[in-house]
């Protein structure tokens, strides 16, 4: 049976080079870069190479670029880090309604301990609307956090004008630009953004790595203590090896760009409309146009999403329901429902994402199985 991998919003495999280029730093290069001795140099010298390569990717100082273990602790850094280091000025962080949990979640923790947040809503193709945000900034607001695309539906929302609306009022700007960068231009000297966060996993790279751009002079402490390793941002002896694939990921998806928009756009579009013509009752979710590219998300109406999957898997056909991170919640998408979809029809949310490595032949098979597997379990569907 073939396999078709289209879950590339989750994660995405190594790509070889990466994995060529980490092998020594698992095997001859294994030195601490906190070491003075041969071996620690080299991996220092591994280590900033991977941070010239990180920062060209979004157009950084190298200097601004702090390795993380990933997206999750480098949202929980600059969120918690930026609001207790700033407490001073005010305690009021603004967010939107669909970021990724690992900003709900920290917002949870920041607001039990007395912090206030404000959750913008969003629009039904789910992007914050500017005069939502100018409406919410106050005397005490000190931190706006929007993400730079929204994981489940591929939303892309307008960093650039939020992040100048929130540097008149006063406020700093942190975006989480997991699912973006690597995938579309990330310019944070052009979004104007003083935090930005990324992940490896999401661009061939290997798990268990990330990084946090901090612009200069943003004021920002530790979240993890033990160590003077990342300019005394974080304590913890750095993952050479993870950071040197980071590194060659980085460098490959700056060099790849332009040719993998233009391929995942083209199938991307093709599965979206071959969707829509081939199986009835289905809603397209997020912004039509303004989305990541090779990103399809759906609804069916009288379909369950997890049987769905669970066919589709029978099939070889590797796809999500939404947030890889939620997969095993029974609660419907906090995605879905802040854009006004229906909790029964938000239950019928698939998620369909693509990358390098996919080509039209898997567009045909899934377009010639997915409609099967729709009109069986509509069949025996109660709310049919």
């Amino acid at each position: 049976m073939r396999e078709i991998y289209m879950d590339h919003s989750a994660t995405t495999p190594v790509d070889e080079a990466v994995f060529e280029a980490m092998i020594p730093f698992y095997t001859s290069q294994y030195g601490n870069p906190s070491s003075v001795y041969s071996k620690g140099r080299a991996a220092r010298r591994a280590l900033e190479k991977a941070r010239e390569q990180v920062a060209a990717l979004i157009n950084a100082h190298p200097r601004e670029i702090f390795f993380t273990s990933g997206g999750t602790e480098a949202d929980n850094q600059a969120l918690v880090s930026y609001m207790m280091n700033n407490s001073h000025r005010g305690k009021h962080l603004i967010i939107s309604s669909i970021e990724h949990h690992a900003v709900l979640d920290t917002c949870e923790y920041l607001q039990k301990i007395g912090f206030e947040v404000t959750r913008l809503p969003v629009t039904p193709s789910g992007l914050v609307e500017p005069d939502t945000l100018k409406q919410a900034l106050k005397p005490g607001t000190i931190l706006v956090s929007i993400m730079h695309a929204n994981n489940e539906v591929g939303t892309i929302q307008p960093i650039k004008e939020l992040a100048s609306i929130a540097h008149e009022a006063g406020a700093a700007f942190h975006t989480d630009a997991v699912q973006t960068a690597g995938k579309i231009p990330v310019d944070v000297k052009d979004l104007g953004v003083d935090m930005l966060s990324a992940s490896s996993h999401k661009l061939y790279g290997p798990k268990g790595v990330g990084c946090l751009y901090v612009k200069k002079g943003t004021k920002l402490g530790k979240l993890l203590y033990g160590g003077s390793q990342e300019s005394n941002m974080r304590g913890g002896t750095e993952n050479v090896p993870g950071i040197v694939g980071f590194g060659k990921a980085a460098e490959l998806a700056q060099t790849r760009m332009s040719e993998q928009i233009a391929h995942l756009t083209g199938l991307g579009k093709k599965l979206q409309k071959g969707i829509v013509e081939k199986i009835p009752r289905t809603i397209m979710t997020g912004d039509p146009e303004n989305r990541i590219p090779g990103h399809v998300s759906v609804c069916f109406e009288a379909v369950e999403g997890e049987s769905v999957l669970l066919m589709l898997d029978s099939y070889g056909i590797m796809a999500s329901g939404g947030s890889a991170c939620t997969s095993e919640a029974l609660e419907p998408s906090h995605v879905l429902l802040a854009m006004g979809i229906p909790a029964e029809t938000a239950y019928g949310a698939l998620r369909l994402t693509l990358g390098k490595d996919n080509c039209e032949e898997d567009i045909d098979y899934v377009l010639e199985v997915l409609p099967r597997i729709i009109n069986s379990l509509r069949t025996s569907s109660p709310l049919r």
